[in-house]
């Protein structure tokens, strides 16, 4: 029977209760995730950051096990041995070349386990200088960056939370240090500061870490921190506003257990940005000083240290300044990509 139009009786079957497949249909829900999750998502989908992470797992893995298994050292001098004339035949070797004695042990049918990258001018396998060079670099980077946020962190949360006349001091003290030229005090800082603790560390466990290398941390604890507390102090300065943290107030908790439960963990997605972007500065600040001489102590190798010394070769072995420079290259450019990366993934106003 048709229904007449006008009829205001109700229809019995539109009240049936829905099968499961019919709620399954009508009502999709998204699986529940969290901010990280989908920081993660989006960053996976990212190819050139998705690379750019790859290469650096690649380079960080390579620089910590190749020396595991590589028969040569980063300061052992093949032509060196003791009771013997020095064989000059192991310096400034070209890539897959061997010394007279080595060449000799393949014409006799010995295996002989090749320098893929020659040797220096005292006769050291480049390869694996260009290995501890990466290493170095990495480690720089990495600490540095470490300093960079734990001073930055702790400076820009003070400065915006408790606001006034600690803000006003502290923000007048970071124009001070921005108004520096930068490269002419790292320069000036790190030449000082070598000949000052050069004494101090002598004969402790520091000594074998190097003046330079330390030098290099202070130096970015001097100078490197400002942006980073101005970019937590505008973060803080924006949330410590919001209701959560008026609820705080209210019930009596004090301000560093704020700043610590609430303040900081939601400007975790920015500082994670911005410690991935300050690495490949602090390595391409190491890398310039220790072209300049200012890095890490000889023979410790640095990628900077090495395409400074292959400068005195550089017509004949133009190949030792090439190799250090590409790894440079490489790290900082698979660094700065894959910092967009995390900026374009995990920054809620991109994302908005």
């Amino acid at each position: 029977m048709k229904k007449n139009p006008f009829s205001l009786q109700v229809k019995l079957d539109d009240f049936i209760p829905a099968s499961a497949d019919e709620k399954a249909y009508m009502v999709q829900m998204r699986p529940s995730t969290t901010f990280f999750r989908d920081g993660v998502k989006r960053l996976v989908k990212n190819k050139v950051a998705l690379v750019s992470f790859i290469i650096i797992v690649v380079i960080t893995l390579s620089a910590i096990l190749i020396p595991i298994f590589w028969p040569y050292g980063y300061e052992q001098m093949l032509g060196v041995t003791p009771g013997r004339p020095v064989d000059s035949s192991y310096n400034n070797l070209a890539p897959m070349h061997y010394g007279r004695t080595e060449q000799a042990k393949i014409d006799a049918g010995e295996k002989v386990f090749p320098h893929l990258f020659g040797t220096d001018s005292s006769g050291r396998d480049y390869f694996i200088r260009i290995v501890y060079g990466t290493r170095i670099s990495l480690a720089v980077g990495f600490f540095a960056s470490i300093i960079v946020l734990m001073i930055g962190i702790l400076v820009g949360s003070v400065a915006g939370y408790i606001g006034g006349k600690v803000d006003l001091i502290i923000m007048r003290i970071v124009d001070i240090i921005y108004s520096l030229p930068d490269m002419l005090m790292v320069i000036l800082l790190a030449a000082v500061l070598r000949q000052t603790l050069t004494p101090l560390i002598a004969g402790t466990v520091l000594e074998k870490i190097g003046s330079n290398i330390i030098s290099l941390f202070i130096v970015f604890g001097l100078l490197y921190w400002v942006s980073m507390s101005r970019l937590i102090r505008g973060q803080i300065l924006s949330l410590r506003e919001q209701e959560y943290v008026l609820a705080a107030q209210a019930t009596g908790a004090k301000s560093g257990w704020i700043i610590r439960k609430h303040l900081i963990p939601n400007c975790i997605s920015v500082v994670i940005i911005s410690t991935a972007l300050q690495i490949p500065n602090a390595i391409f600040t190491e890398s310039y000083l220790s072209f300049l001489g200012l890095g890490v102590n000889a023979p410790m190798p640095s990628l900077g240290s090495l395409a400074s010394d292959a400068l005195n070769g550089i017509s004949s072995y133009p190949f030792r300044l090439v190799i250090p420079a590409i790894v440079i290259s490489l790290i900082v450019l698979s660094l700065n990509l894959f910092g967009d990366g995390l900026r374009d993934a995990f920054d809620p106003k991109l994302n908005a």
